[in-house]
């Protein structure tokens, strides 16, 4: 049984078709990328898998608890780091204060942070604050994470932490799908890429069949403007 099936999922804000006849499954384990030019319909897309969007017609069947990590953080600027990641824990599934924050140290190591935990979101560098909110969002015990282009804002020194945290959670076995311009990214963890474009799926591939011999012209065209070997300029 597929971790994320979708079936038939239309979107629309007010007129316009955002999300057209969407149809695809990921496997438990599978690494997803999606990827394509600005506006083609991935963070919406992206954004129902975990119902911040509603589709109008579909659907969506997601086996297992979802975390997401966004473009912006959206940390808590109020809270620590530490405390950031223990609110949910505490609140939502009642664990102990304790359990929490042992949990919420481990995750914090795991993304190399471990020193920033009693530290302010606007005392860390942007890529010490997206790391932050992957080990919040680890916190929770996803079965699938989802990732809406969480390098987007950050230099390129703070991009390969975030991305060399990705890899690791890649490597132990996470469901993930990820919407993301790091082409050198997709092509070294993805199991397949989606190539979006104009709200529909234009082209499924393994990533070194996508990158290498894409076969529909809007992606032959979309790969033709990234810098070789491979990293797609943002928008």
């Amino acid at each position: 049984m597929p971790h994320v099936d979708i079936q038939g999922v239309n979107k629309w804000f007010g007129d316009l078709h955002v999300l057209r006849e969407i149809t695809m499954s990921v496997a438990r384990g599978e690494r997803l990328v999606i990827c394509g030019p600005s506006g083609s319909g991935k963070s919406t897309l992206i954004r129902c898998i975990n119902r911040l969007e509603v589709p109008q017609s579909g659907r969506i069947v997601v086996g297992g608890e979802v975390g997401m990590v966004f473009q912006q953080f959206n940390l808590f600027p109020h809270l620590t780091v530490m405390e950031n990641c223990t609110l949910a824990p505490v609140w939502v599934k009642r664990a102990s204060r304790q359990d929490a924050v042992d949990r919420a140290m481990y995750y914090l190591q795991q993304v190399g942070i471990a020193e920033q935990a009693q530290k302010y979101p606007a005392h860390l560098s942007g890529g010490q604050q997206q790391r932050a909110a992957i080990a919040r969002s680890l916190c929770m015990s996803p079965q699938i994470m989802l990732f809406d282009e969480p390098t987007s804002s950050l230099d390129p020194e703070s991009v390969n932490e975030v991305l060399e945290t990705m890899v690791a959670l890649a490597d132990e076995g996470m469901t993930m799908i990820c919407v993301t311009h790091e082409m050198g990214f997709a092509r070294r963890v993805a199991n397949r890429v989606v190539f979006m474009d104009a709200g529909r799926i234009v082209e499924v591939s393994a990533p070194d069949a996508f990158f290498d011999a894409p076969r529909h012209p809007r992606a032959q065209e979309f790969l033709s403007a990234v810098d070789s070997p491979g990293r797609c300029g943002r928008s």
